[in-house]
């Protein structure tokens, strides 16, 4: 049949008495009058979230720049190096359920949960500067800025800095600055006048070394303290660490001299790694698998008390992602767009080839700059992620173009945690309706654990309530862990022939018990990794010694 056309190309239908209807006319005129009913009469001005002000060069000594959002180290260690380098800065406490309250007052409903607590834990300081020094709301503006990241794809982050503004608003800070990194405009803002926040090398490299220091205390503190002979030495030891370190980092002396004192500090804590304990892997959306407090029922502590290891994701692995993202993109786009796309980050005009070049630069700068951290401090025999191999595994299941959160990380993390047996479990946690996380990733999960069984998978959800809901979750899980990892221990003593109190005493008496020592991996637990290095050298010491002792058999018999 013949589609029918009016003189200006719109399809006509004929209708009941005669004459035609024209469709698309007919769809303009409807829309404008609706248009019409809700008041959207054209050339309205949509609404536009504006800075509320600007932090310029001429501010900075008196302003105090606000900085939440990492681990307590790295907000410590940023304040020491940028600091050095003229800012004026504050760390905030770590977000508790007082900064919840306050986030779920003046915040709007239905945000995630980071979103309540960082936001909260904002004005809760304000608050504090307000009614307990008894500074005014023209001070309390006027004097400092709240500096955070920018947005991540389609998640609600996004909108974190309109919702930092309402809050503020709503609570009585109205005009307080929220500045996101792409918002300060890099050297130059809006009036042209010189930045506050000064985005050049200098910056970023101060910026870089806390962020990595940050990362192996961390990673070193979590493979101590489960194993300490005195509960609390770790702790102690890591807070003497944060010091000189932070000291480093503000005077702007070698920042290498401070880790290895730091690492001679860490070596006096006594620990027996003897004693099987499950390894847990924990992942999940950035901010909840990060914080340390209320924020994910400090569930890093929880675990420990429980009797587990924590093997966290470093900020170190996420930036080497941010580098994978713009790698696998401008290959895709080379491939399927042929450099002629003009977009934002397209590729018109573009060297690729010296794109690509600096990417890989970048990767393997903070894979150095981290392993010369690491082996200064004595985190040995830590790798980081090839970001490659895990959008690789987890491209199967997990489409690579997907963005937002983690990405397809969590999937690959999952898959590679099994395949490569690298601990007994894995848990997921992540902010209650995250989009990138639970509405996606836990569904793909389901699929990777009916493929491998053997995976102990705990994914949970965080509120700021349910803390006891989730802790009972937990321990089913981890139930299951500390019986798979007591069966590994077992399994690899009886493979040796050796005891467990054998063991203990070899590895006492040497350097195997040192805090610092790092058995290779060969099994998913880090006392079974421990039996397999050490039994070999125990059985060749038994066989020396009782060499040596039938060889003097002979001298005692008398002629």
């Amino acid at each position: 049949m013949e589609t029918l056309r009016t003189s200006n190309g719109h399809v006509k239908l004929p209708i009941v008495g005669g004459g035609d209807l024209d469709i698309e006319a007919e769809l303009a005129k409807f829309e404008r009058e609706e248009r019409a009913k809700l008041g959207l009469v054209d050339g309205k001005e949509h609404w536009r979230d504006l800075v509320p002000s600007e932090f310029l060069a001429k501010d900075r000594a008196e302003t105090t720049i606000l900085v939440s959002g990492l681990t307590m180290a790295q907000d410590y260690f940023v304040v020491g190096a940028l600091s050095g380098i003229g800012y004026k800065l504050k760390h905030l406490d770590c977000p508790d359920n007082d900064a919840l309250r306050y986030g779920k007052e003046f915040g709007n409903r239905g945000q995630c949960n980071p979103t309540y607590f960082t936001v909260g834990n904002l004005i809760k300081y304000l608050t504090y500067l307000k009614e307990d020094k008894g500074q005014s709301v023209e001070e309390i503006v006027k004097n400092n800025v709240f500096l955070t990241a920018g947005a991540c794809g389609p998640c609600r982050f996004g909108m974190y800095a309109t919702e930092y503004r309402k809050a503020l608003r709503d609570a009585g800070f109205d005009g307080f600055r929220v500045l996101l990194f792409q918002q300060t405009g890099g050297l130059e803002q809006a009036t042209g006048e010189a930045a506050g926040l000064e985005l050049n090398p200098k910056f970023f490299i101060a910026l870089v070394k806390a962020l990595v220091a940050g990362d192996v205390l961390n990673a070193v503190g979590y493979r101590i303290r489960p194993y300490e002979v005195e509960p609390g030495a770790t702790n102690a030891a890591l807070e003497e660490c944060k010091k000189i370190i932070w000291q480093a980092l503000h005077d702007r002396t070698n920042i290498l001299v401070a880790m290895h004192r730091s690492k001679q500090i860490l070596a006096g804590v006594k620990v027996d790694r003897t004693q099987p304990k499950p390894r847990v892997s924990i992942i999940g959306e950035f901010w909840a698998m990060t914080t340390e407090g209320d924020g994910n029922y400090a569930l890093q502590k929880f675990l420990e008390g429980e009797g587990a290891e924590c093997e966290i994701q470093l900020v170190s692995a996420w930036l080497l992602y941010n580098i994978w993202e713009a790698t696998w993109d401008t290959k895709r786009r080379m491939e399927d767009m042929r450099g002629v796309d003009k977009g934002r980050k397209g590729l018109s005009g573009v060297d690729t080839r010296k794109k690509l070049i600096m990417l890989k630069v970048a990767d393997q700068a903070v894979r150095g700059a981290f392993q010369t951290f690491a082996n200064a401090v004595g985190l040995y025999d830590y790798h980081l992620p090839d970001m490659f191999e895990v959008a690789e595994v987890a491209a199967r299941h997990y489409d690579n173009h997907l963005r937002g959160g983690e990405g397809h990380m969590e999937v690959g993390k999952l898959i590679l945690n099994v395949e490569k047996n690298k601990v007994h479990m894995t848990l997921s946690v992540k902010p209650f309706g995250c989009m990138p996380s639970s509405g996606v990733s836990d569904g793909v999960q389901t699929i990777i654990t009916e493929k491998y069984p053997q995976a102990i998978f705990c994914p949970i959800e965080t509120s700021g309530d349910g803390k006891v809901n989730v802790y009972s979750r937990v321990q089913m899980y981890l139930f299951k862990a500390r019986k798979v990892a007591r069966e590994e221990f077992e399994k690899a003593l009886a493979q040796h022939g050796i005891t467990a109190e054998e063991l203990r005493v070899f590895v006492a008496k040497s350097r195997f018990g040192h805090a610092l020592h790092r058995a290779p991996h060969a099994a998913a637990g880090t006392s079974a990794d421990l039996v397999h290095e050490v039994a070999p050298r125990m059985k060749s010491r038994w066989k020396r010694a009782f060499d040596r002792a039938t060889a003097q058999v002979p001298s005692l018999i008398p002629a």
